[in-house]
């Protein structure tokens, strides 16, 4: 334990604190549990990303093995250029993040007469596809800055409640104890010194 005053004054500076320390608690413990629920849908989030990049990626698949030909593939990644992404800050329990808006693609030219009919509809899966990576990046980035935002606030929850509250009251216990002996020591001086003086009259 720190060296503390035994002094009234410190006892109220001890009562102060442990009533701030009370105050802010509950918040932080609702912030921790409102984190918490955030990182579960955040999670659940990255879960639903990475499935519809799957199933994206599996129909482009069938696509090339039905259609495609070695020429065909170079022309479908040489036709999608990703040019920008969109993305805002929203507040989420307290922390900025990122959320992703859309991606801004260049398409280039090709000969509808000329390819075959399913490059389009591939066009459009790819950048369904590209998208879908770029807005995966930002929930990471998302997932990253809430875990950081839980870990701080776990910490401080645990330093109200195991160490600064406990501390608090215990510096208050040891003050009380003091003052009082103090004062029973005053008092039981005060009464030798009466009766010493009655006794000095008789």
């Amino acid at each position: 334990m720190p060296k503390i005053k035994l002094t009234k004054t410190e006892l109220k500076t001890q009562q102060d604190a442990l009533k701030q320390y009370s105050r802010f608690l509950p918040t932080l413990q609702l912030k921790k549990q409102q984190l918490q629920v955030e990182m579960r849908l955040s999670a659940e989030r990255l879960r639903q990303n990475e499935e519809e990049q799957e199933q994206l990626h599996r129909g482009l698949e069938s696509w090339v093995a039905m259609f495609g030909t070695p020429d065909a593939v170079e022309l479908l990644s040489g036709l999608v250029d990703l040019k920008h992404v969109n993305s805002e800050i929203s507040n989420i329990a307290g922390v900025n993040v990122p959320v992703f808006k859309d991606a801004v693609f260049s398409i280039a030219e090709y000969n509808l007469f000329r390819e075959d009919s399913w490059i389009a509809d591939a066009v459009e899966v790819l950048k369904k596809m590209l998208s879908l990576l770029e807005a995966h990046k930002i929930l990471e980035e998302q997932a990253r800055l809430l875990a950081k935002e839980l870990r701080t606030t776990t910490q401080r929850v645990n330093l109200f409640e195991k160490i600064k509250i406990p501390e608090c009251k215990e510096n208050i216990r040891f003050i009380r104890i003091y003052l009082g002996d103090i004062d029973t020591a005053g008092v039981a001086r005060s009464k030798i010194a009466k009766r010493k003086g009655q006794e000095a009259a008789a």
